[in-house]
């Protein structure tokens, strides 16, 4: 049986890695994984729950749950044929939550309980526990959540990015504006400034400032909700995009698809409401397909073609590991620059009444929902058996191959 594993598997990885035709042996992977993985799906504890943590701490970043869409992923894995999938709260009786239901595999949909860098506890946790997982590594999740950070990665990359100046918690707030830093970045603005903590979700905290007189006061307040540093930010006042890009393995209609590169979809244009200077939380306004607009070749060619190459270069530059949706704005002159990349786009499944970001567009791309949930999940498997070897053992450890499969 080793012996026929540790075969299987090298094909696996041979034809991942773009050397043959990869959909027989993905489908084969993908019934195997469906009928025979424990997966939990995890979303964010609350940490006022009895148990939840020893103390409570400081929320830098706004918690939301996300209970409800790791609901619908959930529900989706059990549409495509998963057995065994459970929904479990992200808080510190995880650990033993995961050895209980025995589970062999996440999927990380929380933005951590509390504390610093909350965004990053899951997946490091999930790395010493050995489970395999889908979300992005802890530093990765890390670096995306914090928006200065990302932003100096992105000029690393020579991807653009609206100017930004960032003010430290050790630093007087009066500084937000006098620095000499400031100074050098904004001496000749006259468009006006955003002010929003360095990290968040949703647009919650984030102000649009007219005058720089008047940011110091706005930092002040942005930093006494979060007791973290707050960022000042060049307001653009073009039109607002996102876009969706991740892996290659991609499934329509629950045919497995390998594309040539990163998978770019649902370029759509956010519309701002009268006087809406930043799109208003989705926390306060659902997302519905009046506030959107899918982005089309024909009439837009120029515009989705910017989007997909910034997608594309943040991807594999980054180098990203999932599904990431940037966020996008525009000058006055057109042109094009990324504001965040968003770790945990919301996945919730379309209805009549909202949508979310992600999915607003994926019909163009002849897929549903359910096929989005396979193309995250096979692409993330796919990775693992390619350049995770260690990892696989904990799928190999959960079934065998008939006969039949193995010699196929």
């Amino acid at each position: 049986m080793a012996v026929r594993q540790r075969n299987f598997r090298m094909r696996l990885e041979g034809a991942v890695a773009l050397q043959g035709d990869p959909a027989p042996h993905l489908d084969l992977l993908l019934s195997q994984l469906t009928r025979s993985l424990r997966v939990a799906v995890v979303y964010g504890g609350n940490k006022r729950g009895e148990g939840a943590v020893l103390r409570e701490a400081q929320n830098p970043r706004s918690w939301k749950s996300y209970e409800t869409v790791a609901r619908n992923i959930a529900g989706s894995l059990t549409n495509l044929g998963f057995t065994d999938v459970a929904v479990l709260p992200d808080d510190m009786r995880l650990a033993e939550s995961l050895r209980a239901n025995r589970i062999n595999f996440a999927w990380v949909n929380s933005g951590g309980v509390q504390g610093r860098s909350a965004i990053s506890h899951t997946p490091a946790l999930l790395e010493m526990l050995g489970i395999p997982y889908i979300g992005h590594d802890p530093l990765t999740a890390g670096l995306l959540d914090s928006k200065h950070h990302f932003k100096r990665q992105l000029q690393s990359l020579n991807i653009a990015t609206a100017p930004f100046f960032v003010w430290h918690p050790n630093e007087p707030r009066s500084n937000a504006v006098s620095d000499r830093r400031f100074k050098s970045l904004f001496a000749k603005w006259s468009n006006g400034f955003v002010v929003k903590p360095v990290t968040g979700r949703a647009s919650l905290h984030v102000h649009f400032v007219e005058r720089a007189k008047d940011i110091a006061a706005t930092v002040r307040h942005v930093h006494d909700v979060t007791q973290n540093s707050v960022m000042v930010e060049a307001y653009l006042p073009g039109r607002e995009y996102c876009i969706a890009v991740c892996g290659p393995v991609v499934a329509q209609q629950q045919k497995m698809q390998l594309m040539p590169g990163p998978f770019v979809f649902s370029a759509i244009e956010r519309k701002l409401g009268k006087n809406e200077r930043i799109f208003t939380s989705m926390d306060l306004k659902p997302i519905t397909t009046a506030r959107t607009r899918a982005l089309l070749a024909d009439t837009d060619g120029d515009v989705v073609g910017r989007l997909e190459e910034m997608a594309r270069s943040v991807y594999i530059g980054t180098p990203l590991q999932t599904l990431v949706r940037l966020d996008v704005r525009a000058d006055h002159k057109g042109e094009l620059f990324v504001l965040e990349a968003n770790p945990k786009p919301d996945l919730a499944a379309p209805s009549a009444k909202s949508t979310s970001l992600i999915c607003a567009g994926l019909s163009r791309y002849g897929m549903s929902y359910d096929d989005l949930i396979l193309s995250v999940f096979a692409d993330k498997a796919a990775t693992l058996f390619d350049g995770r070897p260690h990892s696989v053992e904990n799928f190999f450890g959960s079934f065998h191959y008939s006969d039949a499969e193995m010699s196929s």
